[in-house]
């Protein structure tokens, strides 16, 4: 398959590639382009951008979590009929795993998939070194390779003309873009990255206002004509082997599974290919939010709690006293339920929180009031405090028992992302799922807490990744079902 793509990296995090991929997504797609956002890594937020701006769902790559056969086949599924895919990096080109190979990292994830990268470097303030900062990425891994610069944070036209002569002068590269730097371009943020594109959408105008100023300043100040150039000149790919979205084939009369779905400004944090697989093994989806609706759907068989930020609505979801007790007499019914992250704070007993400091120096989102403790679903015994502590990890884990997604001694990979810890009632008689081989989890190490047909952690899984996930929660939904019959 010949598809036109291209990766946009960065010299680093805060380089400037969520504002000029969400610009290039926006841009092309009004000339009429069928376009497709990738997001290389775990990042929830930033695809969810892609997928508002290119008005189709963005995936996650990620070559810690696949092998480079299911890179492939995620990218080739997901760019079906797209004339044009654009692949945003995570942090900068080379960062990963580790220091001593390039697992993880945007590097990688262009090499599987043989595909020229465009760098945007932040030029803010410096014009000559920039040259020096292009020469030192393409001569560090002479696989990847880089076809174009993009120049942002661009004080004047002087301080452009500078440092796009010193680049093309000294690195053979072409800047395609100088970006000058305005303040109105920017994305609010808060302790986890920026603000969701869910809760962005609720704000409607303003928000709307933002977008169309970042696609107006790419189409002003890249050149598009040469940047789709860069994305022509990759390579065509070979059709990798399906491996992992295989419908399963079973009878035709064999009931579906209704899998409920939290999705709104609180939870959002899912992966596309996460859902496409729980589908693709039998599940019907309904989507439902835990802020505004009273009842959960109606004849669902479990129920999904994502991530997401839970802290932020801890007053609304703790006012709709209605779902906490639909989904706390679920669970005393013993329906199957899966939390991840922002969904294990909301199956606590409380939740406290307490705005945090600025990160990093950035502007943050301010929060609407001082914090406080909210009276969450009471599943778990116990509370979720907020710290100024980051827990940011690539996760490896085993299972210790048999829980609804798989039995013991299978393994996963996936990430932890949090501010919070977790404050047990009784920890000695928690039941936990999963011992951490690498991360933190809950309590010395272990993660994933069951109670009856829930489990509840801080590792965020990847359907595509831990293979086993979409047909044990699948199955387990459907043995709850024909119990109750």
């Amino acid at each position: 398959m010949n598809i036109p793509r291209v990766v946009i990296a960065g010299d680093r995090s805060s380089a400037g590639k969520t504002t000029v991929c969400i610009g290039l997504l926006g841009a092309l797609r009004d000339r009429g382009l069928e376009v497709q956002g990738f997001k290389v890594g775990l990042d929830y937020i930033d695809p969810g951008f892609h997928t508002l701006v290119s008005g189709r769902p963005s995936r996650n790559l990620d070559g810690f979590l696949m092998s480079p056969e299911v890179v492939k086949e995620i990218f080739m599924r997901g760019s079906k009929g797209v004339d044009i895919a654009v692949i945003e990096g995570v942090r900068g080109l080379y960062e990963g795993l580790n220091y001593s190979n390039d697992v993880g990292s945007t590097a990688q994830i262009a090499k599987i998939l043989h595909c020229p990268v465009i760098l945007v470097i932040d030029a803010g303030s410096i014009t000559r070194s920039v040259a020096a900062l292009v020469n030192g990425y393409k001569c560090f891994d002479p696989e990847v390779q880089i076809s174009g610069v993009i120049l942002n944070n661009i004080g004047s036209e002087r301080h452009g003309e500078k440092a796009q002569k010193a680049v093309e002068k000294y690195c053979g590269v072409k800047v395609i873009g100088k970006i000058p730097r305005k303040s109105d371009l920017k994305i609010s943020m808060r302790h986890l990255g920026l603000i969701t594109a869910t809760e962005c959408k609720k704000r409607g105008g303003g928000f709307n206002g933002v977008l169309d100023r970042i696609k107006n300043s790419v189409e002003e100040n890249v050149d598009l004509k040469a940047f789709l150039d860069v994305a022509n000149s990759a390579h065509a790919l070979k059709t990798p082997v399906s491996r992992i979205f295989h419908a399963k084939i079973g009878r035709s009369e064999e009931p579906k599974v209704r899998i409920a779905v939290a999705f709104d400004e609180a939870f959002n944090f899912y992966y596309q290919d996460t859902l496409d697989l729980l589908s693709l093994k039998g599940a019907e989806l309904v989507y439902f939010s835990l802020i505004r609706d009273k009842n959960l759907p109606e004849a669902v068989d479990a129920v999904y709690i994502g991530g997401g930020f839970p802290e932020i609505y801890a007053a609304e979801l703790s006012a709709n006293l209605s779902m906490r007790k639909e989904i706390k007499d679920f669970y005393d019914g013993y329906g199957v339920i899966y939390a991840e992250c922002g969904g294990l704070m909301y199956l606590m007993k409380q939740l406290e929180y307490k705005p945090l400091q600025g990160l990093r120096g950035r502007r943050l989102e301010s929060h609407k009031d001082e914090g406080g403790r909210f009276e969450m679903c009471g599943v778990i015994k116990g509370s979720v405090k907020f710290e100024e502590k980051r827990v940011v990890n690539y996760v490896q884990g085993e299972l210790r028992r048999d829980c609804i997604l798989g039995k013991r001694g299978s393994r996963f990979k996936g990430h932890e992302f949090h501010h919070s810890e977790i404050i047990l009632e009784d920890p000695a008689n928690v039941v936990f799922a999963y011992k951490m081989l690498r991360g933190e989890g809950i309590k010395d190490g272990m993660d994933g807490i069951v109670s009856k047909n829930c489990l509840a952690s801080f590792a965020h899984l990847h359907a595509a990744s831990y293979t086993g996930f979409a047909e044990n929660f699948v199955r387990s939904a459907g043995e709850t079902r024909r119990s109750s019959f």
